[in-house]
């Protein structure tokens, strides 16, 4: 069995990677009370990997929102820190580490994008998260951790946070506002969908592979779906009759991305891995874990 300390196991992702790896490792699972990496410096890092000795470390850790220095300091800089860390203190472990499609920024409609494709993205976001990307990827070029990196594109699935748009969409459902009008920013854009529960075997899978030739693997559906069709399949699953509204404003962090698809063939050649969760099977759970959180009362017919 092997040792695996998981950073950032109590979040969305976090939750779901830290069940995948219970089946056949010890895990530590430090709380961010015990651990908190935007104020644990290197030499704090260094002492807790001391301790645990792990075989592999995985970290699920960082910020999707705030200003560009909240975003840089949790993902870029902690990246930094933790890459110097394990260097020293574990440096036989594997670190396995989660990124964002957003690194790549905008592609042209209809293509895949692959792990080759230049990173070039065009929210702080997506740029705290490209250079925690480098940072990692060099350290592992030069023989200094064994690491990777994988680039999860838009992750749901049961337990989706109200931060996200589902996430947010799944919460008005199940509280009823006067009227049943669901009010949202532009669903113009297709993304790629991918179950949280894959993307965990995807992180077990690099967990325990055996030898990784590469740096970066892209973790998707390989399907651009558009944002309107899964928002109204969504709506469908709830059993609702609502007037859709797209007057809100769109965030920042994705914005300025009308079209994004992974090609996900590296993730099978050298993970063996490939997506089991379709789209309906995905927003079922959401419905179903946001229905499960509240008492709730029949939707409102829209007027």
């Amino acid at each position: 069995m092997r040792r695996i300390l998981v950073l950032g196991a109590s979040g969305f992702l976090g939750t779901h990677v830290r069940r995948a790896l219970e089946v056949d490792g010890d895990l530590v699972c430090p709380t961010r009370a015990e651990c908190d990496l935007t104020r644990c410096g290197t030499e704090g890092l260094r002492a807790l990997l001391t301790s645990v000795r792990p075989d592999a470390v995985v970290t699920c850790a960082g910020a999707v929102s705030g200003t560009a220095a909240d975003l840089v300091l949790a993902n870029t800089v902690v990246a930094a820190r933790l890459v110097e860390a394990v260097a020293v203190a574990a440096p036989t472990a594997r670190l396995v580490r989660l990124g964002s499609a957003a690194e790549y920024g905008p592609t042209p409609n209809g293509s895949s994008v692959s792990e080759d494709d230049p990173a070039e993205p065009v929210s702080d976001y997506g740029v705290s998260q490209a250079a925690a990307t480098r940072l990692t990827e060099l350290a592992a070029r030069a023989g200094r951790v064994d690491a990777v990196v994988l680039r999860v594109f838009n992750p749901i699935g049961p337990g989706l946070p109200a931060t996200t748009l589902l996430g947010r969409v799944a919460a008005q459902l199940r509280r009823p506002t006067p009227g049943a009008e669901l009010r949202t920013g532009p669903l113009d854009a297709h993304r790629d969908f991918v179950d949280v529960r894959d993307v965990a075997a995807a992180v077990r899978a690099a967990v325990h592979a055996p030898a990784l030739p590469v740096r970066v693997v892209n973790v998707g559906s390989g399907r651009a779906v558009g944002v309107r069709d899964a928002v109204r399949l969504l709506i469908e699953t709830a059993g609702a009759t609502v007037r859709l509204t797209e007057d809100r404003t769109p965030p920042t962090r994705s914005a300025a991305v009308d079209w994004i698809r992974a090609d996900i063939r590296r993730a099978r050649s050298t993970l063996g891995w490939a997506p089991r969760h379709d789209l309906a099977d995905s927003i079922r759970t959401v419905w179903h874990a946001a229905a499960a959180a509240s008492e709730v009362r029949p939707f409102a017919p829209a007027g």
